[in-house]
């Protein structure tokens, strides 16, 4: 956990530099925009940690596959996650070395969602804090494709809060060529382009209230639609519930963003989608309390608390914005330590560095 340790030090205060040394976007913008060579910084520290690991969750899994399988067109199922036999194909011809598959796909998934993260919010160091202490960059060194997907998916926010349906759609068809379960955000774009808090939002939380009392009956009808699919096996996972102190520290943000509605509103007339985008992330972890397989959609709309988060702080009054961004900095600290090293006991493995 070492190295953990330090790249949560290092990411935080770089960031805080970012925004220490930032602009406003325009005069009177409640928006800024970070140091560019800092946020490069941010992005640099957490790729070289988590590109050069050799182990956490299923890395061992892809750079054993890697290193044992001749990626080729005529080999390659065009019908499955093809993007990503396409991405290792390309690069085999430079080395077949394992490391290079996970650093390249390290360096793209932390610099799409560090750059969206400079781009969209308030407090830069809050986001990336929240990142690592969350567990969302842990879990990027484990779902290394789905990740990969979500980051892809990350840059499309422009077209969310632009209301650019078009190109929208052509980055989930290509992000699910790396993880098909990126489809599943194409209709999620007609449900969250509308106001928060109105009888859409209290309808898909009553009816995730449903889901969990009458879960059996959803889950056979779910896998039942899967079992001839790609992902038919997961219809066998059996690992249990997502643990309620995730859906607690899920959730705190979004009671927070809802008793200062209005004010977000105004502060940030569009906020509405990135706040339903929250909501959906809280009600997958309300879902997957009954089984875990369902925090993996999660994946997808988690990011979205980050940019929430970074915006709570100017939502109190002046006098207690400095006790709040404190509280959130120590709560985060006490839930990465106690799931990380208490929980799970995470240990990260490398050859390039060993401390």
């Amino acid at each position: 956990m070492t190295v953990m340790w330090i790249n949560l030090g290092v990411v935080y205060t770089l960031s805080l530099l970012a925004r220490y040394f930032s602009q406003p976007l325009y005069f009177g913008s409640q928006f800024v925009k970070p140091s560019k060579v800092l946020v490069y910084l941010v992005i640099s520290s957490l790729v070289l940690v988590s590109g050069l690991r050799n182990n956490i969750g299923d890395t061992y899994f892809y750079m054993h596959s890697y290193s044992n399988t001749q990626f080729s067109l005529s080999s390659i199922d065009f019908t499955g996650d093809f993007g990503f036999n396409l991405l290792q194909m390309f690069l085999q011809t430079f080395t077949t070395d394992p490391q290079i598959l996970i650093f390249t796909t390290a360096l793209i998934t932390n610099s799409l969602i560090v750059l969206v993260l400079s781009k969209y919010s308030r407090m830069f160091e809050l986001a990336v804090y929240v990142y690592i202490t969350s567990g969302m960059f842990t879990v990027s060194m484990n779902g290394i494709r789905q990740y990969l997907a979500a980051g892809i998916i990350f840059i499309a926010t422009k077209y969310i809060i632009d209301g650019n349906f078009k190109r929208y759609f052509f980055v989930i068809l290509f992000a699910s060529t790396f993880h098909k379960t990126a489809l599943v955000l194409l209709p999620i774009y007609f449900i969250v382009r509308r106001k928060a808090w109105t009888k859409v939002t209290f309808g898909l939380i009553i009816g995730s209230i449903f889901i969990v009392m009458g879960f059996n009956l959803f889950v056979d009808l779910l896998f039942t639609s899967l079992e001839n699919t790609q992902y038919g096996h997961y219809s066998e996972f059996q690992e249990g519930g997502a643990s309620i102190l995730r859906l607690v520290v899920n959730t705190a943000p979004i009671v927070i963003a809802f008793l200062g509605r209005e004010k977000l509103r105004e502060i940030w007339p569009k906020s509405d989608y990135i706040v339903n985008l929250s909501i959906i992330s809280t009600l997958f972890l309300l879902i997957s309390t009954q089984n875990w397989i369902f925090a993996r959609f999660n994946i997808y709309f988690g990011l979205y608390n980050l940019i929430l988060i970074s915006w709570l702080i100017v939502l109190f009054k002046d006098s207690s914005k400095k006790f709040i961004y404190y509280a959130i900095l120590v709560c985060y600290f006490l839930y990465f330590y106690y799931e990380q090293v208490m929980s799970l006991n995470i240990v990260i493995e490398s050859k390039y560095y060993n401390f």
